[in-house]
């Protein structure tokens, strides 16, 4: 919750530089509508397995981080405090990890969601903030590793 705390304040401060006073609103959509989306692949792949059972706002915080990569793609993000790196490249592990990770599905973590839930956070941003996904890859392409 902490990452959602410092990437949802960006956010929110994003959306309401977009869309003024209904800003919270779309943050409030991103966060709930992703939840929503990210759980239901999972629950249709697994329900009909009563045993297993996966709720939390995961995919909701993924869907967050991955609307502030989609703004700020070359602003540096910390693992643990430590490994740092622009925005777009650990996105990039991260949905390559976490849809390794999916399929392995021996952690009793659900991975799935994370990745639905980035996945959404990018589209959602792209849908309501159509010059984002421009401005993304104008950023990306000016980035250089020794700047």
């Amino acid at each position: 919750m902490l990452s959602f705390y410092y990437f949802g304040t960006a956010i929110e401060r994003e959306f309401h530089a977009l869309f003024g006073d209904a800003g919270s609103l779309y943050f409030i959509a991103l966060y709930l509508l992703a939840i929503i989306v990210s759980d239901i692949p999972t629950f249709l792949k697994h329900k009909n397995n009563p045993a297993y059972n996966s709720l939390g706002a995961s995919g909701g915080v993924s869907a967050v981080i991955f609307a502030f990569i989609i703004f700020e793609p070359l602003q540096h993000i910390c693992l643990y405090f430590a490994l740092c790196m622009p925005g777009f490249i650990l996105g990039a592990g991260y949905i390559l990890f976490s849809w390794y990770q999916g399929r392995k599905s021996n952690d009793n973590i659900n991975h799935d969601a994370h990745l639905y839930g980035a996945l959404f956070g990018f589209i959602f941003c792209v849908i309501v903030a159509p010059r984002s996904i421009g401005e993304f890859f104008e950023q990306v392409k000016n980035w250089r590793l020794f700047d």
